[in-house]
């Protein structure tokens, strides 16, 4: 196949006294996201839609939770080798189009660079990194402010 979709999804809680980085970026907050690593909702999420395109599993299998050596590791780096991962197959990315579920903290002033870094572990022009945001309208758990999540979706293309 000449072309691959994948979708990722993935969520945590937020806590009192964590970092809360989201797509590489570390953003000022009362509150961080739990983890493993360092939890960042938003690369966990293009990761599993990476990963899905090409039918390979999901994070928790490539990187699991129970190995010490991804204890509090940086998301990018997971990305990174998940990007990998896909040109291994002999795949490129097209572009990322991805959602972020969280009451607060407002992330339109990260967004571009939260788009630069993406672009570059992805090997794609910053155009082709959609980050979006929405709140819940303070309903659920995300509206209560006691997690966040993140949706994506990969177009791939055979190399």
């Amino acid at each position: 196949m000449a072309y691959r979709i994948g979708s990722g999804i993935d969520y945590h809680r937020l806590i009192e006294g964590r970092d809360l980085w989201i797509g590489g970026v570390k953003i000022p907050h009362s509150k961080g996201a739990l983890g493993h690593s360092d939890a960042d909702v938003l690369l966990h999420a293009i990761c599993d839609a990476l990963l899905g395109a090409l039918a390979l599993g999901d994070i928790g299998f490539h990187f699991p939770d129970t190995d010490k050596t991804f204890k509090d590791i940086d998301s990018k780096i997971l990305l990174k080798k998940c990007v990998e991962l896909i040109h291994a197959q002999g795949y490129k990315v097209v572009n990322i189009d991805s959602t972020l579920c969280l009451q607060s903290p407002k992330i339109k002033n990260y967004v571009q660079q939260m788009q630069q870094i993406i672009s570059s572990i992805a090997h794609i022009s910053v155009n082709d990194v959609s980050v979006k945001a929405t709140t819940t309208e303070e309903l659920g758990f995300v509206g209560r402010e006691e997690g966040l999540k993140a949706y994506a979706t990969v177009l791939l293309e055979k190399k």
